[in-house]
């Protein structure tokens, strides 16, 4: 079965908020015959859009072909928030890859924010709101997280994470389940497919074409790699593999080291005078839980929760019922809400939980695997690919050489051994262990 069409129809965006608070734009032409370009993007999300730009910008030909719609994938279902850094500490990946290279990582993650913010601020729609807390289930773990935000204070000279006791955190967040943690002021969150539409409008502003409803079957490598889709065909002197969750077995090397997994949200009716009850301040939170709940306020005051997640193909029955859980959990007060939608979606992870970066065949570059923070990372690794497609390698080669360990059962069998594991830190999270 493919992911592309297991959950959805060709070319319909899911029946999201975000997809029905937007403008969508008209859907473009998909690829008839033969085309020519000097770098072909296969998928228009954060990654591929940010790329198209970039290269256009620099004078390249750049034709994108995409299965579905522009940010119809986890670009434009995600939960909106601009993290800081990876997925992993600052500090952890000092420990291991060194103190050079962690600062190096450090500083490309703040670059990402800063392309973030200086796009919302020219178009509104995108609604960058500042703040990010990460809220500790247990008291034991406050601690560890106050640290960390001293760490990054005392090594990187990074002020803006501030530490959240109980009280504090009640300040921010009205769940009785959370005993501390922080909040990062210098991360924040945006309308997540408002985002990746604005990039899109400025690849095709620079030049570049963007094909929708087409649907690539097979990758040619070589001196021009071909790209064979359903109804035509591209030949590019460089091609792109921007498709991250849902690239499938396109590139096994690329499946046996990326893993899909489906992640679920739902929108709550507007909450009008509850809001101060539930989150008297415009922030983003991610908790501490294995399977991670992760939620919001929108423009209209609904509360945008996820939690829960699948693997496999198939998204549950009844995603609202798969979300409510967890949300009448974190926040009782709010039990019986009436949710207007719910929705899936399926993102890409590796095992080490950063960013892959790699040259799969000759002409063929990749970059997915973000992990949960594909927002600011996957926009930005639009400049890192179009940099090393012009010869500039020093910030993809850094990305390049992050250990990338293949999933145990590589592209076959990763599926069914990652279920049983995460069904038992599932479990972990149930009991509180």
């Amino acid at each position: 079965m493919n992911l592309l069409f297991a959950n959805d129809r060709q070319g319909e965006y899911p029946r999201s908020w975000y997809a029905e608070s937007v403008v969508l734009p008209d859907a473009r032409a998909p690829l008839r015959g033969e085309a020519q370009a000097d770098v072909c993007i296969i998928g228009a999300g954060y990654t591929g859009m940010s790329t198209a730009w970039h290269l256009a910008q620099a004078g390249l030909s750049v034709i994108v072909v995409e299965a579905h719609r522009v940010g119809w994938g986890a670009s434009g279902r995600n939960g909106g928030q601009v993290g800081s850094g990876f997925n992993k500490s600052p500090s952890w990946i000092a420990k291991r890859l060194g103190d050079d290279a962690a600062r190096h990582l450090w500083d490309m993650a703040e670059d990402a924010k800063t392309l973030i913010r200086d796009l919302a601020a020219e178009d509104p729609a995108i609604a960058y709101r500042p703040g990010v807390v990460h809220a500790e289930w247990h008291d034991r773990d406050v601690p560890d997280t106050h640290e960390e935000g001293e760490w990054l204070a005392k090594h990187y000279g990074y002020d803006q994470v501030q530490a959240l006791d109980a009280d504090q955190m009640q300040d921010l967040v009205k769940s009785p389940c959370y005993k501390g943690g922080s909040v990062d002021w210098g991360a924040g969150h945006v309308h997540p497919l408002a985002l990746v539409l604005n990039l899109a409008r400025k690849a095709e502003a620079a030049g570049a074409v963007i094909h929708e409803n087409t649907l690539v079957h097979r990758v040619e490598p070589g001196a021009t790699p071909v790209v064979r889709c359903d109804k035509g065909f591209v030949r590019a002197k460089h091609v792109v593999l921007a498709g991250n969750g849902y690239l499938g077995r396109l590139v096994d090397g690329m499946a046996a080291r990326v893993m899909p997994i489906n992640n679920f949200i739902a929108a709550t009716e507007p909450l009008g005078d509850r809001v101060p009850q539930v989150m008297p301040q415009d922030v983003a939170v991610a908790d501490s839980k294995f399977v991670i709940n992760y939620f919001r306020l929108s423009a209209d005051g609904r509360l945008l929760f996820g939690g829960g997640e699948s693997y496999g193909y198939k998204f549950p029955r009844d995603i609202e019922a798969t979300v409510r859980k967890p949300l009448e959990t974190v926040f009782p007060q709010l039990k019986g809400v009436k949710i207007t939608h719910a929705w899936g979606g399926t993102l890409g992870i590796s095992a080490q939980r950063m960013p892959v970066f790699d040259r799969p065949a000759q002409g063929l570059w990749a970059a997915s695997g973000y992990s949960g923070h594909g927002v600011a990372l996957a926009s930005y690794s639009g400049r890192i690919l179009a940099e090393a497609i012009k010869g500039e390698m020093g910030k993809f080669d850094l990305l390049n050489a992050l250990p990338a360990t293949a999933f145990p059962g590589g592209g076959a069998f990763r599926s069914p051994l990652l279920a049983l594991a995460m069904t038992w830190y599932a479990m972990r999270d149930r009991l509180g262990i």
